[in-house]
């Protein structure tokens, strides 16, 4: 999407802007990959809007709110008003108990094996079976009920006649199963768009966000750097699960649910895209 300047804007406007441009572009492309329209993709935004200036302005009387709310929106009052009265909050995300199965069986040095892979395991049994794996991460669902939960996100397949349950490889990234990859795709996203927000709008320091930008690779280059950073994130993951486990174990028995509790989001991306018109030999870029 080309960056448009409105000389009317101040340049900090200008600037939400073009860094606004760039966050559409590719969410126009999804929806309209999928089918999803303008005015349904609109009507979400308005609601963010509301939302988003209902947070600003906590409190005071509903019909002020409106007329607040209008003029920090530029919203009409009628619009307003109908958005003020829907349930504008948004679904908190759920707890991935099979994801966080996963990530144990995929950690924890007892359930793999001598070549760090992830273990075949019994059903049931003493440790490690898949029911001390599962009764280590929770016991408010039964192991049964989570294994037929990690069969159907495809993160684990149970053989019947050996009784054991084995690991599906690279099961984090789904494949095949759209509603799935889009809820992760939310999640990821919208968590690391929260944390640049809140940098930006505070300190700089609340949340870590930090990128590494190269230019000049070749297609060659590009699948090596790619090897490089699955090398980086499974070295991160191997040492970030465990000691978050550690964490939450910890909080645990200090009592700290009494305590309104934090959700930590960590990720690692890469993304690249051709690079901008390079200067002719010898000369000045056309």
């Amino acid at each position: 999407m080309p960056d448009t300047v409105d000389s009317s804007l101040p340049p900090d406007q200008q600037a939400v802007l073009d860094a606004v441009n760039a966050l559409l572009a590719p969410l126009a492309r999804l929806a309209l990959a999928r089918g999803v329209q303008f005015g349904t993709v609109e009507e979400r935004l308005k609601i963010a809007f509301v939302q988003a200036a209902r947070e600003a302005y906590p409190g005071g009387l509903p019909h002020r709110q409106v007329s607040r709310f209008s003029t920090a929106t530029g919203i009409n009052r009628r619009e307003v008003t109908r958005l003020v009265h829907a349930n504008l909050e948004q679904a908190r995300p759920r707890r991935s108990l099979a994801g966080e199965v996963y990530a144990h069986w995929l950690t924890d040095p007892l359930y793999r094996d001598a070549s760090g892979k992830p273990r075949i395991l019994p059903r049931q049994g003493h440790r490690p079976s898949f029911d001390t794996l599962a009764r280590e991460v929770t016991t408010d669902v039964h192991p049964r009920s989570l294994l037929a939960e990690m069969q159907r996100l495809g993160y684990a397949v149970a053989d019947d006649a050996a009784d054991t349950v084995a690991p599906v490889r690279d099961a984090l990234v789904p494949k095949g199963d759209l509603p799935r990859a889009l809820r992760i795709l939310g999640a990821n996203v919208g968590g690391h768009l929260s944390g640049a927000v809140e940098n930006v709008l505070g300190d700089g320091h609340r949340h870590f966000e930090q990128a590494i930008v190269a230019t000049g690779l070749s297609e060659e280059s590009i699948q090596a750097a790619r090897q490089l950073v699955a090398a980086q994130w499974r070295l991160a993951f191997d040492t970030l699960v465990p000691a978050l486990e550690r964490l939450i174990e910890s909080d645990d028995k200090a009592g700290a649910a009494a305590a309104p509790l934090q959700r930590l989001l960590i990720g690692l991306y890469s993304f690249h895209q051709p690079d901008a018109v390079a200067p002719a030999p010898g000369g000045d870029p056309p």
